[in-house]
């Protein structure tokens, strides 16, 4: 008896610390100075939350994929958005980034870090894939090269699995793209 009961505390123990839950409906400040829900955000469709600052290298690195990934799953409803989490004095530079890069996802701020503390994002970058509901389906915290197929991966499984048509990304396709774009500033 005393084993069975270890066995059903341990599986609690488990579930509990290993499942992923629901994200909060937090109230979002936007970069263009609007408020709005973060489940407002979730009526047509999955989407990646990820967290960033204006300092985190491996940051700007990813924001380039989730920029990709936002553009291309767009028409099934898939969207990015993005937690900017400087400091207020340094709120200055992520609109000039944002717009230098020309970034098409969707850019909330959180200079007091109280979003960012109720989704538990602790290092930078955090990405956190959420489902319609606001279930968290992946969590991902860092970025090393490679981990945007990971990323991918589980765009796609999620829209395979939700039976939701789009087209198919090539990767491959998309960095032969980019190497061949040069920009001349004279």
């Amino acid at each position: 008896m005393i084993c069975l009961e270890r066995y059903f505390f341990f599986t609690m123990l488990y579930t509990l610390a290993y499942s992923q839950g629901k994200v909060p409906n937090v109230r979002l400040k936007m970069l263009d100075g609007s408020s709005a829900k973060l489940y407002d955000y979730l009526k047509d469709g999955p989407m990646i939350i990820d967290f960033w600052a204006t300092w985190c290298e491996p940051c700007k690195k990813q924001m380039h994929h989730l920029n990709k990934f936002h553009q291309h799953f767009k028409n099934a409803g898939f969207k990015v958005l993005t937690v900017n989490t400087d400091t207020p004095k340094s709120m200055g530079k992520v609109k000039s980034y944002i717009r230098s890069k020309k970034f098409k996802f969707f850019v909330a701020v959180d200079p007091n870090g109280q979003v960012k503390k109720k989704l538990k994002a602790e290092l930078m970058p955090t990405t956190i894939l959420v489902d319609t509901d606001g279930s968290v389906l992946y969590r991902h915290q860092g970025y090393y090269p490679g981990d945007e197929d990971k990323i991918l991966k589980h765009i796609t499984d999620y829209l395979d699995a939700a039976e939701i048509s789009y087209d198919p990304y090539d990767a491959e396709k998309k960095k032969q793209t980019a190497k061949k774009q040069v920009d001349i500033d004279f």
